[in-house]
This record gives C-alpha cells, sequence and structure tokens, in this order.
C-alpha cells in the first residue's frame, strides 16, 4: 500500500527557515518523481517543485525559485523540501505526492508541477508564515 506523510510544517517568522520531509512507504523513491504541492486558503493547489525520477531534475514555481530547494535520500526513502527566506504568503498546507507506477511527470515543468500527473498524496502539514 503506498503511503506518503508529510512533516516539519510549524510556526515561522517572516525570512525563517523550514524543511519539510515526506517519507514514503509501499514504494521506493528512487522509482518515482516526487512532487510539493501547497493549498492556501480560499485558493486552488499549485505546484510547488518536483524531483525527477529519470535524471535527478529539479523544477520549481517562479514564486519560490532560489529560495527553494528539493532533494531525496533515497536510503530513507524521504524527499525533503527546504525552505529559505520564508514569505507570508508562503503559508499554506504542504502536500506531497507521488504518479501512478510508470508514470513520470517530471519530463518538463509544466507536467512536474501539475496535480493531475500524480495520484498518491499525503495528509499535509501546514505552514505558516507569520510575525
Amino acid at each position: 500500500q503506498v503511503q506518503l506523510v508529510e512533516s516539519g510544517g510549524g510556526l515561522v517568522q517572516p525570512g525563517g527557515s523550514l524543511r519539510l520531509s515526506c517519507t514514503t512507504s509501499g514504494f521506493t523513491t528512487e522509482n518515482y518523481s516526487i512532487g510539493w504541492f501547497r493549498q492556501a486558503p480560499g485558493k486552488e493547489r499549485e505546484g510547488v517543485s518536483c524531483i525527477s525520477l529519470a535524471d535527478g531534475s529539479t523544477y520549481f514555481a517562479e514564486s519560490v525559485k532560489g529560495r527553494f530547494t528539493i532533494s531525496r535520500d533515497n536510503a530513507k526513502n524521504t524527499v525533503y523540501l527546504q525552505m529559505n527566506r520564508l514569505k507570508p504568503e508562503d503559508t499554506a498546507v504542504y502536500y506531497c505526492a507521488a504518479p501512478r507506477a510508470g508514470h513520470d511527470p517530471g519530463y518538463g515543468l509544466a507536467s512536474a508541477l501539475n496535480q493531475y500527473e500524480y495520484k498518491y498524496w499525503g495528509q499535509g502539514t501546514q505552514v505558516t508564515v507569520s510575525s
């Protein structure tokens, strides 16, 4: 059974940092592209970042480029989202997601950050950026 569990969210002041973790079970992260998404109250879910299965390429939304990084530790079946220089507009519930077996959305920016390319989702972790 495929499961993804996010952790690491919390309350942080503007300019601060957080590292989110996405730990998986039922599959190994080295065989899948993993995406991070977020949803703020009253807004659509949006793609934040993706790390590609094929070649380890990384993709970022324009709004987080230069501030967020994504990495994976295949030995721990975990993908990390390091978020630096956080802004109030980064406040949202953050989700990690994996595609169905055999499908790799990590071949381009548009697909990598498209929620409909992903089948499995975690429960989300709240990130609040506020002074």
